[in-house]
């Protein structure tokens, strides 16, 4: 049971992140039928308001959340409540029996983006933590090859490039072969340097050895900075914030794209319970970022949820916080009870 104070913030909260308006006193009283008077509502807001929890913008009469209302929310007055509807699509990815952790991984993102009507972001290996198994070149057409690295942890991503008319694309598969002996069991973020040091070594043996050579530095620099995989950024598009402000979407664009960001919330993240940043707390007034580790078995992950500073955290904390919970049990090999399938699921 909430006090009087608290049922008022999280309805406050509860109906800005719904529509998107400032709320005032009537307003609570008819979405939420109210026990009290307009007077009591509004002497508990003008209160909450001393206290930092709710503001008034400066076109309207309502209120909205401010930063440490929406983090009192999270901390104290949400639901804790996941959707049968996301819980049984999610338990239809993890009954496929034969699949990758990365299309795991990617279909679960996906369900995840278009449930929450936010932005899946996950991050990369740990390039401090995290060795390179193998990589190898595979030869798409006379002027395109991809590079498939593989990590000690069984992370795996392709990087595919054009090779200048100049080149021959065999010499290129032939110098990673020769390299990929003496790269294997580098720190990913000593690769670089790595190579650097090798350079020498391909002169010996390559015609066009320099521009081969830039040509792998730029590929091997790809890999070890790219640490994201992004699922779901259209969902941007259904809020106001971003639908309606090109400025504002271009910015959280930016910060998606900004590896930096998620590896400072990574490492903010020290324990198994999600995080949550808002507002200036990410270095953005308008977006709200959720984040959690999810363990595949082969080592730990981490998801985030990207989105307006007004997204549900609710749905989105409790649906990181489920997942969490499913896929440990996936990947220990745990049967998933009754409770974990959400209800009902003939699937």
């Amino acid at each position: 049971m909430l006090n009087r104070s608290d049922t008022i913030l999280k309805y406050i909260v509860e109906y800005f992140i719904k529509h998107a308006q400032p709320v005032g006193s009537h307003t609570l009283i008819e979405e939420y039928g109210l026990n009290y008077s307009s007077a009591t509502i509004r002497n508990e807001m003008y209160a909450l308001e001393k206290m930092g929890y709710i503001e008034k913008p400066h076109t309207s009469s309502g209120r909205v959340p401010s930063t440490k209302g929406y983090k009192y929310y999270c901390e104290h007055l949400r639901d804790k409540s996941v959707s049968d509807e996301l819980k049984n699509q999610l338990q239809s990815v993890l009954n496929k029996k034969i699949q990758s952790v990365e299309e795991v991984l990617k279909e679960s993102c996906e369900i995840l983006s278009h449930m929450t009507s936010l932005v899946s972001v996950v991050m990369g290996p740990d390039e401090k933590s995290e060795k390179l198994a193998s990589v190898q070149m595979v030869k798409i057409s006379d002027k395109s090859l991809t590079a498939i690295f593989v990590t000690d942890k069984g992370y795996v991503e392709n990087k595919t490039f054009i090779v200048p008319d100049n080149i021959d694309t065999d010499e290129v598969v032939n110098c990673v072969k020769l390299l990929n002996e003496r790269l294997v069991g580098t720190p990913v973020g000593e690769l670089v340097g790595k190579i650097e040091v090798l350079k020498p070594l391909l002169s010996d043996y390559v015609v066009s050895h320099d521009l081969i050579y830039q040509a792998l530095l730029e590929t091997f620099m790809r890999f070890a900075s790219d640490r994201l995989s992004l699922y779901g950024e259209g969902e941007l598009f259904s809020h106001p914030e971003f639908k309606n402000d090109s400025e504002k979407l271009m910015k959280v664009m930016k910060m998606l794209n900004n590896a930096s960001v998620f590896k400072q919330v990574e490492k903010d993240n020290d324990n198994k319970e999600p995080l949550f940043k808002i507002g200036e707390d990410i270095g953005d007034p308008d977006v709200g970022v959720v984040s959690t580790k999810i363990n595949l078995g082969n080592g730990e992950t981490s998801i985030c949820l990207v989105g307006p500073k007004r997204m549900d955290y609710d749905e989105a904390l409790s649906a990181l916080e489920y997942m969490q919970q499913m896929f440990e049990k996936y990947f220990q090999g745990e049967d998933l009870d009754d409770d974990d399938k959400g209800g009902h699921n003939d699937a």
